[in-house]
């Protein structure tokens, strides 16, 4: 007697072959354990300056000290990567990165850390930062398949995502529960902060060995050993600009980063103060339903990956004129949940965008200069952004709250029509560009 034939089974979906690959795992798993390791230092590090000297002055030479090296360095930082292949490069940062952060652990626990080597450290880890960000984020397509970049960016930046909640709690938790009872010095919650860094450093120690395991698909570097850095910067600034499509996304998101960053950084503190209904309570509820939002739409993104209207271009224009309308009406809510529901929307439209995006330029770009491409699509929104704070910050002193948003809003719904009909924005496609 034959066995009845059985059927064959369904072809698992690019999300589901994603998950099945040993290497995307390894490369998914250090860089959760990275993610949420960072989390501890982005709490840590302000509390420490403000415990040592309760001088918001010194925080900001410390967050400049963090910052200042990311933004000069970053373009440097991808034509290293397109050199040496992200992996090389992401694993000095990484032993970089533990040093440091072992350090800076060791020297708040024994108290003998003062504000020269706090301003030497934070400076040594803003550099590594300039190198690791591009490596980072042009590894993924040399670790999995083409057909598999939108699902396993979904994963990679929800994921992110997500240590952005759990991380801050947990570190605000390991500070307060292990600080209490113990001083180095003039310094208190030596002791919390001290396991917080630590924690990092070893998070930066776990990592080392899971990328270890990553294979990287790709060939060898393109960029010859003995090109200039400097060189390998300008010629591809120069191939980007020749790329119509490219330099059109990348004119454009300067413009929206320019718009849009600083109200979010600075305008809505302001508002939860201004507004006697809301508050510090109302402002975290806001933000969380904003990060809410953007993890919805990342895993829509995932599921999701050829939703557009027409073209990715138009899809872009579209959600970003959506967005606009959304963020004209924040200056004048007067509950909490306005301002979440207002944000919550933005976060999905900008979470979803975010994904397609980073999806777009790995395809588009050559792998022999994505190392750049990304580097640069980073410094326009870790370059502007301050731009647009110090702007935003300028603005408020002569203009209401309210006018900010609607000017805000509206002047981005402007770019947007803009771009729609002056620019080749609404022909940019999924598309590789053409050798």
């Amino acid at each position: 007697m034959t066995s009845p034939t059985r059927p064959p089974s369904a072809a698992p979906t690019p999300r589901q072959a994603l998950l099945r690959d040993r290497n995307f795992r390894w490369m998914l798993s250090g860089g959760l354990i990275s993610m949420l390791g960072d989390q501890f230092t982005l709490i840590a590090l302000p509390w420490l300056v403000l415990q040592m000297t309760a001088d918001t002055r010194v925080l900001g030479i410390v967050l400049a000290m963090l910052g200042l090296p990311r933004a000069l360095f970053i373009l440097i930082g991808g034509a290293f990567v397109d050199r040496h292949s992200p992996k090389q490069v992401m694993m000095v940062t990484k032993y970089v990165n533990a040093a440091l952060l072992g350090t800076l652990a060791v020297m708040v626990w024994v108290g003998t850390l003062n504000l020269p080597c706090l301003y030497a450290l934070s400076l040594g880890i803003g550099l590594a930062t300039a190198f690791s960000i591009p490596a980072g984020t042009s590894m993924l397509p040399q670790v999995v398949k083409r057909e598999w970049l939108q699902p396993a960016n979904s994963v990679m930046l929800g994921l992110r995502q997500l240590t952005m909640f759990a991380g801050p709690l947990l570190a605000g938790l390991m500070i307060t529960v292990l600080g209490t009872g113990h001083e180095a010095g003039a310094l208190t919650d030596a002791r919390g902060l001290a396991a917080a860094f630590a924690l990092d450093a070893f998070s930066f120690a776990i990592t080392i060995w899971t990328l270890s395991k990553v294979r990287m698909l790709g060939g060898k570097p393109a960029l010859p050993a003995g090109a200039s850095v400097l060189g390998a910067v300008v010629e591809g600034l120069k191939s980007f600009w020749r790329d119509v499509q490219l330099r059109s996304c990348l004119l454009y998101w300067s413009a929206v980063a320019l718009l849009i960053s600083g109200p979010v950084q600075i305008a809505l503190p302001v508002l939860a103060k201004a507004q006697a209904n809301l508050g510090a309570a109302a402002l975290g509820s806001m933000l969380a339903a904003h990060g809410a939002g953007t993890l919805l739409g990342m895993g829509l993104a995932g599921a999701k990956p050829h939703w557009r209207l027409r073209s990715l271009g138009l899809t872009l224009l579209a959600v970003d004129a959506m967005v606009g309308l959304l963020f004209m009406p924040m200056g004048s809510i007067t509950a909490a949940w306005q301002g979440a529901g207002l944000l919550l929307l933005i976060g999905a439209l900008g979470g979803f965008m975010q994904v397609a995006v980073f999806t777009w330029i790995q395809r588009r770009v050559p792998q022999a200069m994505l190392g750049r491409a990304m580097s640069l699509f980073m410094f326009i929104f870790m370059g502007l952004a301050p731009v647009s704070a110090a702007a935003t910050g300028w603005l408020l002193r002569a203009v209401p709250l309210n006018a900010l948003f609607l000017g805000g809003g509206g002047l981005l719904v402007a770019v947007v029509i803009v771009a729609l009909l002056a620019t080749p924005m609404r022909n940019v496609n999924d598309e590789p560009a053409a050798a």
